[in-house]
């Protein structure tokens, strides 16, 4: 619970992450160095607790990532509960992950 609630603060409230202020183990968070591993961001269409856009907001802070590596899917009828569970979940974000785990293994 300690750790959801300082990434809620770090991410989400303070913005420490996108604005270049996110520090680990007394060190700068630098996304731009992330260069050579795929990203797939997920957002639920009628997600409550995240707004649109905030998910694949990740990958705008990726500019040394290729396009080829960056993977967005917004999935339809589903909120902030169902990118994780349920049918939707099952039946269309869960094969989605797969491939793409599959596509950029190795």
């Amino acid at each position: 619970a300690e750790f959801y609630l300082q990434t809620i603060e770090t991410v989400f409230q303070k913005h420490l992450l996108p604005t270049g202020q996110m520090m680990h183990r007394d060190k700068p968070v630098d996304p731009s160095d992330i260069k050579d591993v795929a990203i797939l961001t997920i957002e639920g269409e009628r997600d409550d607790l995240t707004g649109r856009g905030q998910t694949k907001a990740a990958l705008d802070l990726c500019p040394n990532l290729p396009q080829k590596k960056k993977v967005h899917h917004l999935q339809a009828k589903v909120g902030h509960y169902g990118v994780f569970n349920g049918s939707r979940f099952r039946n269309h974000i869960r094969p989605k992950i797969k491939s793409f785990i599959e596509a950029n293994r190795g």
